[in-house]
């Protein structure tokens, strides 16, 4: 029963990260149509301090400082993969 709740959660990870990373596609093909920078490293920053405030656990501050890089970094360069072969 553990393992069939555990399959389910990392279905619903996965339809989070799809569902991310279609608005941050659509966020990168509005500022590319109106020349705005695609990245903003202070935004970056603020999301990440507000997600560790808001984290109740138990995975702990520092394991979420090493994994949110790398989610932000997934969904940035999928969504520039997506929109470059949108454009082709």
């Amino acid at each position: 029963q553990f393992r069939e709740t555990i399959t389910d959660r990392d279905l619903a990870i996965l339809d989070a990260l799809n569902k991310r990373l279609s608005l941050v596609q659509k966020l990168h093909a509005y500022k590319r149509a109106h020349d705005y920078g695609l990245h903003d490293a202070t935004r970056e920053d603020w999301v990440l301090a507000y997600i560790a405030r808001a984290n109740r656990g138990p995975l702990d501050a520092a394991a979420l400082r090493t994994f949110w890089p790398h989610l932000i970094d997934l969904t940035t360069s999928e969504a520039a993969r997506l929109n470059a072969a949108a454009d082709v």
